[in-house]
């Protein structure tokens, strides 16, 4: 059977696992990507981006895959960013080993907690400095406390003992469960789940079905030790983690340990339990995710096939009104002589002054000596001035006061109403046939264009600067700000590079990195163009600057006598070589590498060289927001159909580096 909520055990070791890597961590931004899951981006000096993922009633762990962020925020999101962006992640720790991670987040405002709860429906509870509930994700009163805005924050009262603070002496407590089962028993008496108190009995060589009571000293001194090893693997950090498969090569769970009733299984193993939880939960998710679109395509589908049922059992009752009108009127033409002497004999009779049942009693005579017209009589209804008649065993009425002629074109035009309805009604079917017909293509679609989540690939060293590859191969990086020039300088320049920067104020340092090599022309006009479309002349919308290049000798921290230099500046002695009339102009593409999509800029020539799925960027007023949004969707139609979906969920802010000064507009 699948697993897919998180055990108290795991909640252990993942968070164990969390704290280790985010303590000290910012919080960069806050996603909503789903009606219970938040997605939080942290960041660490010199340290890759960290993805964090809480999915209130289900899971909690760190993500290396690309998730689809909202354009709009929901309330619930803004309200955590409100107090939480750029806070600091003081701890990440379970409460009481239950299925509760708390995340300890130090701001200007005061200490905050974020309390997911993984448990039942699941919640996500912001907790103020004072205690008291800030925000959460789902408001409720329930009988032991409530989530309510302004109330102090309880948790859940315990459903078990707490392993963790759990003695021995205490453990022999579990035989007052009497006639219970030792392994209902662990679950209820410790809160674990099956899975484990499964486990531990296995390890203690205790049967499952042993009653309570029944327990000697030694089975239960062995259960105690067999449930305090598997604490220790996981308090120590000394996880193996595993993803667990059926015989069918179905993913079935997710251990942070190797469990013994697992032993004959498929196993998959990882060196961290988050990497374990991550790709286990992408493809459970995955799968759901696909069943939700199809399920949601294939509804609509039989949706549709309701309302054509409908429609045709309609079009079915509209055909019998058309034929039977016109029959009537093909009658009335058809006997026409006698249908309008019988009209003129009832009329006379009655302007003569005898009484309808009179006149009624004299057509019945006639009718039985089967007198013409009489033989078509079949009733009178004097209130509503009506005859009813019967001709070649039809019925149908006459309206006494109307010709024969008038009575007829009555038939006639009730068969041309409802031919008009049959039309539209037959044109609404078809239309509906035509709705089932692409929401049937639909459904192929969905099932072949569901594609997994993919993973956020791993950065160079080089990616956190400007940076591209010339067209002869050479690696030019560029800096982004005062700091990062001031790293360039100092810690990546090397004897052998060349140093580019543009004769303006307000302009990155940018290297080629030569190792030795000789750099040639077209890779220096390359460089050129960095430096030149990156500085302060894109924004002051110059057409052209001028950039010089000199040898790492002749850069240098240290100013004239009794002046400083502000971080990021430096002072460039010597010969300078110059590139005259560098124009501002950029190109921004993805390449596919091994089935990686990565975004690339700079030069166009460069980027030309490197992709044919790019664009060309130049000065304008248009803010990198919209204009990354652009710029992701041009790319998306330069790319195959396959890669489509990839390109239109990179992240926003993986284009925006690349656009200079975060300002312009597409060629």
């Amino acid at each position: 059977m699948l697993k897919d909520i998180m055990t108290s055990f795991d909640v252990a070791a993942v968070t164990r696992e969390i704290n280790e890597l985010v303590e000290g961590a910012h919080v960069a931004k806050i996603y909503q990507i789903g009606t219970k899951t938040l997605l939080f981006r942290l960041r660490k000096p010199n340290q890759p981006r960290i993805q964090l993922l809480s999915e209130a009633g289900k899971r909690f762990h760190l993500t290396s895959y690309v998730h689809e962020t909202p354009k709009k925020p929901s309330a619930f999101c803004m309200s955590l960013r409100k107090y939480l962006d750029n806070g600091v992640i003081k701890a990440v720790r379970q409460h009481e080993f239950e299925r509760i991670a708390i995340m300890e987040i130090r701001t200007r405002q005061g200490d905050f907690q974020l309390v997911s709860e993984l448990f039942g429906g699941g919640n996500v509870i912001l907790v103020d400095p004072e205690g008291k509930i800030l925000q959460a994700m789902t408001y409720k009163r329930m009988r032991d406390r409530n989530i309510l805005r302004g109330e102090p924050f309880q948790h859940p009262p315990a459903r078990g003992r707490n392993p963790l603070k759990l003695s021995s002496q205490d453990f022999v407590e579990i035989k007052t469960l009497g006639e219970k089962e030792i392994v209902r028993a662990l679950t209820k008496f410790l809160s674990i789940s099956g899975t484990y108190a499964e486990e531990i009995l296995l390890r203690a060589e205790v049967d499952k079905k042993t009653r309570c009571s029944a327990l000697t000293e030694h089975e239960l001194d062995s259960i105690f030790d067999q449930l305090q090893n598997l604490l220790s693997l996981i308090e120590s950090g000394n996880v193996e983690p595993r993803i667990v498969s059926d015989e069918k090569n179905d993913w079935i769970d997710v251990t942070p340990v190797p469990l013994k009733k697992y032993i004959s299984f498929d196993q998959k193993k990882f060196e961290k339990f988050n990497s374990a939880l991550d790709d286990y939960y992408v493809k459970i998710t995955d799968v759901e995710r696909g069943e939700e679109n199809r399920e949601e395509v294939e509804s609509e589908v039989a949706r549709h096939r309701r309302i054509l049922q409908r429609q045709e059992k309609a079009l079915e009752d509209l055909k019998e009104p058309i034929i039977k009108n016109k029959q009537i009127g093909d009658l009335i033409y058809l006997h026409f002589g006698d249908l309008q002497l019988l009209l003129q004999k009832i009329m006379e009779n009655k302007r003569s002054g005898k009484s309808w049942e009179e006149i009624t009693s004299i057509i019945e005579e006639r009718k039985k000596a089967k007198s013409h017209p009489y033989v078509y009589f079949h009733s009178l209804e004097p209130a509503n001035q009506v005859l009813h008649v019967s001709v070649e065993n039809k019925k149908f009425s006459l309206k006494l006061r109307q010709s024969i002629q008038a009575n007829a074109d009555k038939y006639y035009s009730r068969s041309k109403k409802a031919e008009k309805k049959l039309r539209g009604a037959e044109k609404t079917l078809h239309e509906t046939i035509a709705k089932i017909e692409k929401a049937e293509k639909q459904v192929k679609i969905v099932k072949d264009a569901q594609q997994p989540l993919a993973k956020r690939r791993k950065k160079a060293w080089f990616e956190k600067f400007r940076w591209f590859y010339s067209s002869d191969g050479f690696l030019v990086i560029g800096g982004r700000d005062a700091t990062t020039n001031e790293i360039l300088i100092k810690k990546r320049m090397e004897p052998h590079d060349i140093v580019f920067h543009a004769e303006i104020v307000g302009a990155p340092f940018v290297l080629i990195k030569t190792e030795g090599k000789t750099a040639p022309e077209r890779t220096i006009n390359e460089a050129a163009r960095l430096a030149a479309s990156y500085s302060r002349a894109w924004k002051e919308m110059f057409s052209a600057v001028n950039v010089y290049w000199v040898n790492p000798d002749q850069v240098s921290k240290t100013p004239p006598s009794g002046q400083s230099l502000k971080k990021g500046a430096f002072m460039i002695r010597g010969t300078k070589n110059f590139v005259r009339g560098v124009p501002m102009r950029v190109a921004i593409g993805v390449k596919i590498d091994d089935k990686d999509i990565m975004v690339v800029g700079g030069p166009v020539d460069a980027i030309r060289h490197q992709t044919n799925a790019y664009v060309e960027v130049v000065q304008g007023a248009q803010k990198s927001s919209q204009l990354a949004k652009k710029i992701r969707h041009q790319l998306s139609t330069k790319v195959s159909e396959d890669l489509k979906r990839t390109v239109t969920a990179i992240p926003l802010e993986d284009i925006q580096r690349f656009i200079p000064l975060g300002r312009g507009k597409m060629k």
